[in-house]
């Protein structure tokens, strides 16, 4: 049996010293307080596992003590110790958060009984606490990296995660906007409540106003029943509107209605519907332009922008590129049961230098990809896509260059990347390098001369 601390309160000191003697023999710890009032104190600084106390008693009562403890923390079970008379006040007591009662005369077994329930209560409890807290943490570290640009995204999350502010996520396709909306809510005020998602711009403008408002019986051909909107699902937890850029004009309005007073109509109905949610939004659009070319309303933008996190492309955070791609390297073997436990320094060389168009989800791709064909227990070149090694990483920051540097620049880029990649492909001869490019022997040595190449490379 585990051994817990048990806080016993009566006005009596003689059934003080009773009750103490019991649970004492049980072998529980016990902290015994004659006056109530005090006993609250102990409450907040002691922590007890249960609290076990008489109904009627001077100055604080039973029941005030329960509410006391609910507050201070609810998941400590609390038993009232009644006369046979309470027993009704007891039982109301427990519709509003009491443990049980036990009403005197009672055994030590019978009290023991009641203490190993409340106990096994506590710790249901306490586990239940720890798993949700494991999953706000886990949601954090799923947005994987070291860079300054997602620890910093890391901390807007865990700054503005408990308020209620309306939050819109921009980036590039593939960058994890959804997964840094669900690590909003996992560490919300809204957690126990539903994560509801909708992907904007998979629905025809008929039926995105349907799913997220709703509709009434005969409102439409096909609608023979009353339907729930997603802002009605969502309730008491987190709408999350992906693509919110793709949304049309004539359904902005409606939307930020919604949105502006918390309240919806159902298609077909004259009733409101109050609604509590939080929205989050996200976009790979930009849609401040989108609001100056008048494709996007200005009010309904501000009312989603309250807070604006940016998910940068992968392209742009390359140190975060190896422990991501480790990551799902660890994923995929165990979900594959394959032993590859590593990345070849010459497979992590071509990853590093690949631009990533479609960024943290196409690097999953690849390494599941890579993960399943490896016929070893690490992932080489050959192992990934032929134009993830074969089609290097050309520079993007040419937009103050002339025509002339801008197009020097990028064929500079080239020949050395792919060069490069060629020759550790090759295991550095020339030959082969030659063959599997389609050029001379000599072109191949003059290139390594120019770029200062190492052949063993």
């Amino acid at each position: 049996m585990v051994k817990a601390k048990v806080l016993v309160i009566d006005d009596e000191e003689e059934m003080l010293e009773n009750y103490s003697r019991i649970i004492r023999r049980i072998g529980h710890d016990c902290i015994i307080e004659k006056d109530s009032s005090r006993a609250i104190e102990k409450l907040k600084k002691l922590e007890p596992d249960i609290v076990l106390t008489d109904l009627k008693m001077p100055g604080k009562n039973g029941m005030e003590v329960l509410a006391s403890s609910l507050e201070i923390n609810p998941g400590v079970p609390v038993i009232l110790i009644t006369a046979f008379a309470d027993i009704p006040t007891a039982v109301e007591s427990v519709k509003g958060g009491a443990f049980d009662f036990i009403s005197k005369p009672f055994s030590s077994e019978q009290l023991g009984l009641v203490l190993e329930r409340a106990l096994r209560q506590k710790r249901l409890f306490d586990e239940n606490r720890k798993l949700k807290e494991r999953l706000r943490i886990d949601s954090l570290q799923e947005i994987i990296g070291k860079s300054h640009a997602i620890q910093e995204i890391c901390g807007v999350i865990q700054r503005v995660a408990e308020t209620d502010a309306n939050i819109l996520i921009t980036g590039e396709s593939g960058t994890g906007k959804e997964m840094v909306a669900k690590a909003i809510h996992e560490r919300s005020v809204r957690r126990a409540g539903p994560f509801v998602t909708i992907d904007c711009a998979a629905l025809p403008e008929n039926l995105l106003e349907s799913e997220l408002f709703g509709y009434e019986k005969g409102s439409f051909t096909g609608a023979t029943s009353n339907r729930q909107g997603l802002f009605e699902i969502a309730h008491g937890g987190t709408l999350f509107l992906d693509e919110i850029g793709e949304i049309p004009l004539t359904m902005q309005a409606k939307l930020l209605r919604s949105v502006q007073e918390r309240q919806v109509k159902r298609i077909g109905s004259n009733s409101l519907i109050q609604i509590d949610v939080r929205i989050l939004s996200a976009t790979n659009r930009d849609l401040r332009k989108c609001v100056q070319e008048k494709t996007f309303r200005e009010d309904l933008f501000y009312r989603l922008n309250v807070i604006h996190i940016k998910v940068p492309p992968l392209r742009e955070r390359t140190g975060d590129i190896p422990v991501v791609a480790s990551h799902f390297l660890s994923k995929f073997a165990e979900l594959n049961n394959k032993n590859v436990t590593g990345i070849s320094s010459d497979a992590m060389e071509v990853l590093e230098n690949y631009s990533w168009p479609g960024n943290v989800r196409e690097l999953q791709n690849v390494i599941e990809r890579a993960v399943v064909l490896s016929d070893s227990d690490r992932i080489n070149i050959t192992d990934l896509p032929r134009e993830i090694y074969m089609i290097p990483s050309l520079p993007t920051s040419t937009d103050n260059l002339e025509y002339r540097e801008a197009k020097e620049m990028w064929l500079s880029a080239f020949e050395r990347t792919y060069l490069k990649t060629l020759l550790k492909i090759t295991a550095g001869n020339i030959s082969k390098a030659a063959l599997r490019a389609g050029i001379d022997r000599k072109t191949i040595h003059r290139l390594i001369k120019r770029y200062g190449l190492d052949i063993e490379a």
